[in-house]
């Protein structure tokens, strides 16, 4: 079934309920061009690359907070931040790529809910690539690392993002993504979680924190209009 039947079919729908979706992991894959720019950014100080596993481990935190975890001194990470994002730049749309059914899961979600995005990328690349895969029409809101003073798993943007999607008590909001700082960062805002198991965390360290644990967004947009 084609993303165009789906939405089709949920047309006319009232759009009743609000989605926060995470990006990385969740929507799009872009672990080659992180990592890549991870590698850049070591080379260019002349420090050994950490593996590939713990970088992707720290995917989800802030860039700065990630480098200082990998090692680098809190005063030197923002040089290596700078680096990072320059050759990101070049190569972030080229090296990414929509998870499987993103695109239907958002076009499902959007006939029955506002959606939202919350995320520790930069507002500026988010949208970009979001535009890139012809999906930012359907967001009523974004919110990225610089929107913020408090990224995830702290529950500003997911405040900020819902206090401009018209966020009333009681009505159906979930967050969906693929991390325990997504859940937690839902948890803290008083809204409900769903874990997807298509990004950086297994279903055992998701299920700790989230409401549900499903296989993608597109479960999760399933689910989330039967609630």
């Amino acid at each position: 079934m084609s993303s165009n039947t789906i939405y089709q079919m949920k047309e006319g729908t009232t759009r009743s309920k609000i989605v926060l979706f995470d990006l990385d992991g969740t929507i799009i894959d872009s672990t080659e061009a992180i990592l890549e720019s991870f590698a850049t950014a070591f080379d260019s100080f002349g420090v050994a690359v950490p593996p590939a596993q713990t970088i992707k481990d720290l995917i989800g935190l802030p860039l700065d907070v990630m480098f200082e975890k990998l090692g680098v001194a809190q005063d030197d990470a923002m040089a290596y931040v700078k680096v990072y994002k320059a050759h990101y730049q070049s190569v972030h749309t080229q090296k990414t790529t929509l998870l499987p059914r993103a695109k239907e899961a958002v076009e499902f979600a959007h006939a029955y809910a506002r959606l939202g995005v919350v995320t520790t990328k930069t507002s500026e690349y988010s949208r970009i690539l979001l535009e890139h895969f012809d999906l930012m029409q359907y967001f009523d809101v974004l919110i990225g690392r610089e929107d913020v003073e408090h990224p995830k798993p702290h529950p500003e943007p997911v405040y900020k993002a819902l206090g401009q999607l018209g966020y009333r008590f009681g009505k159906v909001t979930y967050f969906v993504g693929d991390t325990t700082i997504d859940m937690l960062a839902a948890q803290e805002a008083g809204i409900g979680s769903i874990g997807v198991l298509t990004g950086y965390m297994d279903e055992e360290a998701l299920d700790e924190v989230a409401d549900f644990v499903v296989s993608d967004a597109f479960e999760a947009s399933r689910l989330i209009e039967k609630l």
